[in-house]
């Protein structure tokens, strides 16, 4: 049997699927599995060995030129790429246009995804064949992609101990090595203050004390500020000037790179962001905070994370901007975050 997973962005949502690999692997015997996702993310699946072909979707690019000679051209490629496959499953776990386009070019008979309440967008739902109910059980997003692909299968995945992976090269496991190297030999923490929304921020001063009790407790850590774009790299800068010299900035890596790099440090703390669940990806500890998006539907699951949740009654809000900003940020304390990382911290080296 050959399926189609087309799940195309974004960095945490991709992330956030790659448990359905080890559910079909494990669930049909000689099972096929193509992935389609957008160019920029495409280092989060490349070299996964669950996966047969990786189609490459350049959404990005086509939506500022859609009717340049280069976007038909590059479209119908991935159409025919799609269409040639001869899918016995195609299986939307976006659930919004451009990926029901995407389901709908394959012209595979069996085209599975979200039912009315569960699609982004509702033009979804004219391509797709069969739409999935999500049941109140699947409230975190990762449930909501299994119980999609389960279906067909009549398997229940809630009781399997389900694996997830991003593969990294040689050279990137030897480029992190190096670098751990030039550190004290010490605990190692990665802090990554940016999100995409300003209602999932955290403040500035948070960082910096959380930084500094972290150092306090344990003298031979290292802090480590990883960012993305411009205005990430002069926020990081600065939570990295206000702990103190055991902070330090990275320098820019590619997405293999930074994941090899996870893959060694001790923690990762950040908000609802994608580093976050990079690290989860890898089995490396969490520690996360949720102000307008819910920890328990978004945050990396197990033993190993901890979430902490603003305490206000409008928390959960899902607004990209609110009046009350700086009180939610104010109202995730310190003290908090510190409780929360020495509940997943090894014993100190």
């Amino acid at each position: 049997m050959r399926v189609l997973i087309v799940k195309m962005s974004a960095l945490g949502d991709v992330i956030h699927a790659l448990p359905v690999l080890d559910f079909l692997t494990s669930s049909v015997q000689g099972i096929e599995i193509d992935w389609v996702v957008e160019e920029a993310f495409q280092d989060m699946l490349s070299g996964n060995p669950l996966i047969s072909q990786l189609h490459i979707a350049r959404f990005k690019a086509w939506r500022k030129k859609p009717f340049s000679l280069r976007t038909l051209r590059e479209v119908e490629a991935l159409r025919m790429e799609l269409f040639r496959r001869e899918y016995d499953i195609v299986f939307d776990l976006q659930g919004n246009t451009k990926s029901g386009i995407v389901t709908k070019l394959t012209g595979c008979r069996r085209r599975y995804g979200f039912d009315r309440d569960g699609v982004r967008e509702g033009l979804n739902l004219y391509c797709t064949t069969n739409q999935i109910p999500l049941r109140r059980q699947d409230h975190h997003v990762t449930d909501r992609s299994l119980r999609v692909v389960s279906v067909p299968f009549g398997k229940n995945y809630t009781e399997l101990p389900l694996r997830t992976d991003i593969v990294t090269s040689p050279e990137d496991d030897a480029s992190a090595e190096v670098f751990l190297a030039t550190l004290s030999d010490g605990l190692v923490f990665v802090l990554h203050h940016g999100t995409t929304w300003a209602t999932k921020l955290w403040r500035q001063e948070g960082w910096i004390g959380l930084g500094q009790d972290l150092l306090e407790l344990h003298p031979d850590a290292t802090i480590l500020l990883s960012w993305s774009g411009d205005k990430e790299h002069e926020g990081a800068k600065e939570i990295a000037a206000g702990i103190g010299r055991q902070a330090r900035v990275l320098p820019k890596l590619t997405l293999k790179g930074f994941v090899a790099l996870l893959k060694k440090v001790d923690l990762m703390i950040g908000g609802d962001t994608g580093p976050v669940h990079m690290a989860a990806a890898v089995g490396t500890p969490t520690v996360s905070l949720y102000r307008a998006t819910d920890g328990l539907r978004n945050a990396p699951r197990g033993g190993l994370h901890r979430i902490v949740q603003s305490p206000l009654s409008c928390t959960k809000c899902l607004q990209r901007t609110c009046s009350r900003d700086e009180e939610c940020r104010r109202s995730i304390e310190v003290p908090a975050m510190l409780k929360a990382c020495g509940e997943v911290l090894p014993p100190s080296r």
